[in-house]
């Protein structure tokens, strides 16, 4: 269970966190999205136990974090935006290392690394980090991340600046966390579809503040966003009424509804003109959309 109440962090006269309140049930995928500067890092730095909030309360697993934050590093696997690797050490090396600090026996600590390298798909051939691709690196950090087992899981941007095949790899094997071996993750992403696909619940941020907050049918139905797409032929879309808006799309056309009655317009038109609907699509706003609506 986490859950933030009032929460506040205040940097000098600038205010990136304005009373944040939500909960949040585990284990699942917690999305956090908003514009830049919305305070989507600084809530993650306060959830890691990274920096103190100003005011409120956060809980989670039951360790008040303002009050106690190094106990909760102990279930906490962090991982930033930017990873900072030891580029000169081999992958191997580079483990090995944080298990001594995590104090895992060295016969564990292999084995753990083991597994995480083949579960990750990570097959380094002895080179140094600073010798690997940037999604390769991303990899060895997530494998730093989970060596302790931890619970819980804080990931900034994951994916960020990554190619689409291992971006994909990176959310997919979140979603293996979840379903799998039951990891609660708080997740930061700039791409929203990965939000959207994963995700339990969404929080979006805007300027410090909770602008929306739920699943993403909860979230659908807030934002009254359904909506039908008509996809028809006609043989002279002249012969349509001008109010009809539509626009042509891989050899057929597309008309979208917002309401039923406006649906069943938009097809009694096209048949007295002759055409032919071919598919018609409910469709919900994207998060991105969402985003935009809500504004910077």
């Amino acid at each position: 269970m986490i859950e933030a109440r009032k929460l506040v962090k205040d940097y000098g006269t600038f205010r990136a966190l304005d009373e944040v309140s939500f909960s949040f049930e585990d284990p699942g995928i917690f999305g956090i999205i908003g514009h830049n500067g919305a305070g989507k890092t600084t809530l993650l730095k306060c959830m890691a136990g990274l920096i103190r909030p100003t005011a409120g309360d956060l809980v989670i697993e039951g360790i008040d974090v303002r009050r106690d934050p190094a106990r909760l590093k102990e279930t906490l696997g962090y991982l930033p935006e930017e990873s900072r690797l030891y580029e000169t050490m081999t992958v191997e090396n580079y483990l090995r290392f944080f298990g001594e600090i995590y104090g895992i026996p060295a016969d564990e600590c292999r084995l753990r690394s083991e597994e995480l390298l083949t579960s990750l798909k990570l097959d380094s051939g002895g080179k140094r980090i600073g010798e690997l691709s940037k999604g390769m690196r991303r990899k060895v950090a997530i494998a730093r991340s989970l060596l302790h087992k931890p619970s819980l899981l804080i990931y900034d941007e994951p994916t960020s600046g990554l190619d689409p095949m291992t971006s994909r790899y990176i959310i997919d094997y979140l979603a293996h966390l979840r379903d799998r071996c039951r990891k609660t993750i708080l997740l930061s992403a700039h791409n929203l579809y990965q939000v959207e696909k994963i995700c339990d619940q969404v929080l979006i941020l805007r300027q410090g503040k909770v602008a929306a907050f739920g699943t993403m049918d909860e979230l659908r139905e807030d934002f009254g966003s359904l909506s039908y797409q008509i996809r028809f032929v006609a043989a002279d879309v002249r012969t349509l009424p001008p109010s009809l808006t539509f626009k042509e799309e891989g050899g057929e056309y597309v008309a979208v509804a917002e309401s039923m009655d406006d649906l069943n317009l938009v097809t009694a038109a096209v048949a007295s003109a002759g055409g032919t609907v071919r598919r018609i699509e409910s469709r919900y706003l994207s998060l991105e959309e969402m985003l935009l609506m809500i504004g910077k």
